[in-house]
């Protein structure tokens, strides 16, 4: 039987009609059945549209003209979306974005863990989802013997030109980064010349805590010195008194890796702070501190409604990194036992504890999936396990240590739709029911969804 062609060939020039979203925002139409992936285009919309590759099942197309415009489509404010690509959906409608990241959780529970009635309720979104990002790291560039400072041109390590502000960052963070950037182009500090390896400044990265507008400034050198080091610190520090920690760290490889390994204190302190909830957080150059605190605060009232602790449980926070999750679980649980791979984590997670004044928590450096059979065969029988892990999903040891260890409850918070549905159908094989699913916007204008999971054991 001879192979069916597909219906369009490559460089064609098509009108399309669009029906649905893929999971990173691009629009689908189909010919003939046959799907293309055509990046800024929305449902109910129809367009002129450039084939540019032709795959055996599916194609992708390029946006050339559009006929009919959908009533969710809005102006970007961004005046670098197309080049950036940092942000996906900023064409779209915010509650359109909301709508697409429920459907993308709902679809990954249907088709990889078969789950059809477990409810996935509206994602939890942002009043205003601009300006939430309270970290930024941003290369520095030269051109035309000016210091230029931007992000770099998707599938490029290109700065963009005439780039002065992110639309999702804290725009402290946008204004220290354009401070530094003239600073120390009149002292006269050459930026990183990423092809002939030479230069000094590669990166600025700017934090600021939300609840406590501390702000820490970290310079990222090729150079074991930072030239004119001393002016460069004290004008910051003595102009911008929120400037609370001035960081030098080296990075001499030639790598697309940020951080070297040596890190040093210029000016103030090691940590600036802040709070999610009633918890403070001690945060350093390296910690790892989630970007939009508001939203994780949000993210983790449902992980800690999901546990459902009445101060009589022992706890296991699996991938537990500075304690975030592990320091609010214990506000009403007996014990938690935190465990982490990255042994400075743990460090912050115990001064975190320490900083709190909370004294029921442990917290161990090593793998989860190694880890927790130990504690097993030690005799913890946690009632709840809570488990953060990377975008990957758990570790398959990680699960049938859980399912050995039958906690009552589980709850599972995701950063990818995919891997949880995989988790998930794992657990419930195990003896686990799956009782809802609770999607967070933490990423506005982008494609990225976390999801928190209620899982429990079944009787």
């Amino acid at each position: 039987m001879a192979k069916q062609k597909p219906p369009v060939k490559k460089n064609q020039t098509i009108e399309l009609s669009f029906q649905d979203l893929t999971h990173e925002g691009a629009g689908v139409g189909k010919v003939e059945g046959y799907p293309l992936f055509v990046p800024y285009a929305l449902p109910g919309e129809t367009a002129k549209v450039k084939v540019v590759k032709v795959n055996k099942n599916f194609g992708f197309g390029k946006l050339l003209d559009i006929k009919e415009v959908s009533p969710e489509r809005v102006e970007p404010p961004c005046d670098v979306y197309v080049q950036c690509g940092g942000c996906q959906l900023q064409h779209m409608s915010y509650s359109l974005q909301l709508e697409m990241k429920q459907n993308q959780v709902k679809n990954a529970l249907r088709k990889i863990a078969h789950l059809e009635d477990v409810p996935v309720h509206p994602v939890l979104g942002m009043e205003d989802p601009w300006r939430y990002r309270n970290k930024v790291q941003i290369p520095v560039g030269e051109r035309d013997g000016e210091l230029i400072t931007g992000f770099y041109q998707k599938r490029s390590h290109k700065i963009i030109e005439g780039m002065d502000r992110c639309v999702i960052q804290d725009e402290v963070n946008d204004r220290m980064v354009e401070v530094v950037r003239r600073m120390a182009e009149r002292l006269g500090i050459s930026a990183y010349d990423e092809e002939h390896d030479k230069g000094v400044l590669r990166h600025i990265m700017v934090r600021t805590g939300q609840e406590t507008g501390e702000t820490m400034i970290v310079l990222i050198t090729r150079t074991e010195e930072l030239p004119h080091q001393e002016e460069l610190v004290k004008e910051i520090h003595e102009t911008y008194p929120h400037v609370k920690s001035i960081v030098h760290n080296v990075n001499k490889k030639k790598t697309n890796v940020i951080f070297g390994k040596d890190t040093k204190v210029l000016w103030g302190n090691e940590y600036i702070y802040d709070n999610i909830g009633d918890i403070k957080f001690a945060i350093s150059a390296r910690s790892f501190y989630q970007v939009n605190p508001p939203q994780t605060k949000r993210l983790y009232d449902t992980a800690l409604e999901y546990a459902a602790l009445t101060g009589g449980e022992t706890v296991v926070d699996a991938y537990c990194g500075i304690g975030t999750i592990s320091l609010f679980l214990a506000q009403q649980a007996k014990k938690v036992y935190g465990v982490e791979i990255v042994q400075e984590a743990i460090a912050d997670a115990k001064k975190n504890a320490k900083l709190n004044h909370i004294e029921n928590t442990e917290f161990y450096v090593g793998e989860a999936e190694k880890v927790m059979p130990w504690w097993t065969a030690q005799g913890l029988r946690p009632d709840v396990i809570v488990v953060d892990p990377p975008r990957k999903g758990c570790d398959e040891a990680l699960l049938e240590a859980m399912v050995t260890m039958k906690p009552e409850r589980i709850v599972y918070v995701s950063c990818n739709p995919s891997t949880l549905a995989r988790d998930l159908r794992i657990l419930e094989d195990g003896g686990y029911e799956t009782k809802q699913v609770q999607p967070v916007d933490m990423f506005p204008q982008t494609g990225h969804i976390e999801a928190v999971a209620e899982i429990r054991l079944k009787k």
